[in-house]
């Protein structure tokens, strides 16, 4: 049984199903993480690269990561945002960085 419940409209005779509301998958904010060794020349490259921002978009999002230690740089489905933690931290331990990125939900 699928769980749909059928009933009959009364005055036509139309038979209607009544579907459960589907909920939205929970979401996962993106962050990236300030630390004294990554050049911001390359945290700029990773915002750029792997969340498709424009180059002044992601030179201020790379100034709030610095000035207050982290920030939410996008919103995803879990799959999305594990996916793009995985691909930001390969590429800065590819290119010997420190650079930390993670997601928690939100």
């Amino acid at each position: 049984m699928s769980g749909d419940d059928d009933q009959t409209d009364g005055e036509s005779g139309i038979a209607t199903k009544t579907r459960p509301k589907t909920q939205r998958p929970p979401m996962y904010k993106v962050m990236i993480l300030n630390d004294d060794y990554t050049p911001m020349e390359f945290v700029v490259h990773v915002l750029e690269r792997f969340f498709g921002l424009s180059h002044s978009q992601a030179f201020e999002l790379m100034l709030t990561v610095h000035k207050k230690g982290l920030a939410v740089v996008g919103v995803f489905s879990f799959e999305v945002a594990e996916t793009k933690v995985a691909q930001v931290m390969d590429f800065a331990r590819r290119h010997q960085h420190p650079l930390q990125c993670t997601m928690e939900k939100e």
